[in-house]
């Protein structure tokens, strides 16, 4: 009969759990690094949105000259996509969905002050509202999401402001009721106040933006002149 190493085993074993147990530590730290980075950030763009209310404040005294892109926060859109992250690789974290709200409501106030400053300086502000849900739910929201992303990557003076239909939010819910949006009716996008419900294709989009707001495209191709 052949007889059982089992101090081989339980060495094997040992080994095993001892891989598990340290993987699953290095996912919960990494986790946690990120976490902690999306804070730092969400707090930075708390400073950078009190400190556009105040600039806003004074324009009663100031040139609009003197205002600019610079009076937004530039990281809101790095900080959506560490929230994406978030999501996709930490689940519904009680602490990633808190985050998450925060960073719907500095996104809503960070449209409002666009707004005030559009009607104080007579300049039309260049933005789009977008709504969607889980892909379960939506099983062409993420299609939209890829073209609004597109277009914002074509035209760098577009804000695209994307919301998660289904965040338990007072404000965000506030939005839904001005514009009517509907679960059913997923995604939808606010284009110069326009609702357009449903998926809508770049070209669509693009001449939308192109006659709303004549905006001028990064880098764009050169025309070939013709020879005579």
């Amino acid at each position: 009969m052949t007889k059982i190493d089992w101090k081989k085993y339980f060495i094997v074993f040992l080994i095993t759990v001892g891989l598990f147990l340290t993987a699953i530590y290095l996912s919960n730290y990494f986790g946690n690094k990120k976490i902690d980075q999306i804070k730092s950030i969400q707090d930075k763009i708390a400073i950078d949105i009190l400190s556009s209310e105040t600039q806003f404040s004074l324009l009663s005294e100031l040139s609009c000259n003197n205002i600019s892109d610079a009076v937004f926060s530039s990281e809101l859109g790095e900080l959506g996509n560490k929230l994406e992250w978030g999501q996709e690789n930490l689940g519904n974290k009680d602490e990633l969905t808190y985050l998450k709200k925060y960073y719907s409501l500095l996104e809503i106030k960070d449209y409002i002050l666009a707004k005030k400053i559009s009607e104080r300086c007579k300049v039309k502000s260049a933005f789009i509202l977008y709504f969607y849900t889980t892909v379960e739910n939506c099983s062409v929201c993420e299609r939209e999401g890829i073209v609004l992303s597109s277009l914002r990557d074509k035209y760098p003076e577009l804000r695209v402001y994307s919301f998660d239909y289904t965040t338990d939010l007072s404000a965000l819910k506030a939005m839904l009721q001005i514009y009517k949006i509907k679960d059913t009716e997923l995604p939808a996008v606010v284009l110069d106040d326009q609702v357009l419900t449903g998926f809508h294709s770049v070209e669509e989009l693009d001449a939308m933006v192109q006659k709303s707001f004549k905006l001028q495209e990064v880098n764009p191709t050169p025309t070939t002149k013709k020879s005579s």
